[in-house]
């Protein structure tokens, strides 16, 4: 922007002075206070909205990402099936049944003999 030394700041207020007189000078300068205070608020008021609003569109985006990676994992689901189809054409196979650690596995049982009597 633009630099606004100490020299030039006293070179303000002199012309000022000259301009406004002793007696309008301390309202001038309150009313200026007051403007810039008003500019400033108002421009960060501006600038808190356009980061929320980007925010908001950056949130957007990524939902957006997540939802086209979703889709490709459907995608990627379907291509195995196919894949899978395709190597095995009498269907998907059936899983095996779940064995339970806890549970021994059934013993078989001895045949009889046929010396033996029952």
């Amino acid at each position: 922007m633009f630099e606004l030394s100490f020299g030039k700041m006293a070179l303000i207020a002199v012309v000022a002075l000259l301009v406004l007189g002793p007696e309008r000078l301390p309202g001038a300068a309150r009313t200026a206070g007051a403007l810039l205070r008003r500019a400033r608020n108002s421009w960060n008021g501006v600038r808190s909205e356009i980061e929320r609003e980007l925010a908001a569109e950056d949130v957007k985006r990524s939902i957006r990402d997540a939802e086209r990676e979703v889709d490709l994992a459907a995608d990627l689901r379907r291509a195995a099936e196919d894949i899978e189809s395709a190597v095995n054409p009498m269907g998907p196979a059936t899983p095996a049944p779940a064995v339970d650690a806890a549970t021994p596995p059934p013993q078989a049982t001895p045949k009889p003999s046929a010396d033996e009597p029952h």
